[in-house]
């Protein structure tokens, strides 16, 4: 099948993908307050207010990192800072498992290049299930620069949907989980990028440059 979808269609993917990311720190986030008005044993409520207070900063964390990696992000042209990047990745992909080594020097970027990252770290996430630490490095100099991100993790391993970062859609089609990894094929070729995931060792590289 061939690399082309339909606009309507990507855009409901790319929304399925989002809702997807949302649905469980809200959800909570509902949970908590219906505990708070039920309930009357403080430690209870205690307990709902700190899984409120939780899930909000997860879903914030989200949503920022979606608005530029999904999103438009700016005007047509516009660029968008590294550091901002790095603090929002910093805010969605690290937690207690996994850490972040970001050596991208801070900068403006085209805003395509900037989305392409992001989304290229969310495939490296999902190389080390168990956690472990993602390295962002930065390959050439100014608007020409491009990516190398390495995922070492017990078991790593090159995600199963990452063979859609070549564009085709594929026999399987796409669904809210594998259009994420399309998408970033989509942008990797309005960069002038042909990104490789590859396994080396027992890290997952990921070259986009």
């Amino acid at each position: 099948m061939s690399g082309s979808i339909d606009a309507l269609d990507l855009a409901a993917l790319l929304c399925s993908r989002v809702c997807h990311d949302l649905i469980s720190p809200v959800g909570a986030i509902v949970n908590g307050l219906e505990v708070l008005e039920e309930e009357k044993d403080e430690e209870t409520k205690q307990f709902a207010l700190d899984l409120i207070k939780k899930s909000a900063i997860t879903a914030s964390a989200k949503l920022q990192f979606c608005r530029i990696a999904f999103g438009a992000a700016g005007s047509a042209g516009a660029q968008i800072d590294t550091g901002d990047a790095e603090k929002i990745s910093r805010g969605f992909l690290e937690d207690e498992k996994t850490k972040i080594e970001w050596n991208l020097p801070r900068l403006l970027m085209p805003k395509n290049k900037v989305k392409l990252l992001l989304n290229l770290l969310l495939i490296a996430g999902q190389a080390i299930p168990r956690g472990g630490k993602l390295t962002i490095d930065g390959v050439g100099e100014g608007d020409a620069m491009g990516f190398k991100i390495t995922a070492v993790g017990t078991y790593a391993k090159v995600p199963l949907n990452a063979p859609l970062l070549s564009g085709e859609v594929g026999e399987d089609g796409l669904d809210a989980h594998r259009i994420q990894p399309f998408y970033a094929g989509l942008l990797a070729k309005t960069c002038g990028i042909s990104p490789t995931v590859a396994l080396d060792g027992d890290a997952v590289v990921i070259n986009a440059h």
